[in-house]
C-alpha cells in the first residue's frame, strides 16, 4: 500500500513540476508577441534612468511630444515639456 503511493508521487510530481515549467516558458514566449502586436500606440516610453533606488526618470513620447518626468513612491511628476 505504501509502494504504489511512493510510486505515484515518483511519477507525478515529476510531471507537474515539468507542466508548470511548461506552462510559465510558454507564457513569457507569447507574451511578448502579444504585446507587439498591440497596434499603433499614443505612448511611448522612449528612455528610462535611475536616479537612487526610490526615483527614476523617464522620457515619455506623447503626439510627438517629449515628456520628462519622475517616477518615485510619492507618484508621477512632470518635470519638462520639449517642443514638437
Amino acid at each position: 500500500m505504501m509502494w504504489a503511493y511512493v510510486l505515484k508521487l515518483v511519477v507525478l510530481l515529476p510531471l507537474v513540476c515539468g507542466l508548470m515549467i511548461g506552462c510559465l516558458y510558454l507564457w513569457r514566449r507569447w507574451e511578448t508577441r502579444l504585446q507587439a502586436n498591440q497596434g499603433e500606440r499614443m505612448l511611448a516610453v522612449r528612455e528610462t534612468m535611475m536616479i537612487s533606488p526610490g526615483l527614476k526618470l523617464a522620457v515619455l513620447e506623447f503626439e510627438g511630444r517629449k515628456l520628462l518626468v519622475s517616477v518615485g513612491r510619492a507618484g508621477v511628476t512632470l518635470i519638462d515639456r520639449g517642443e514638437k
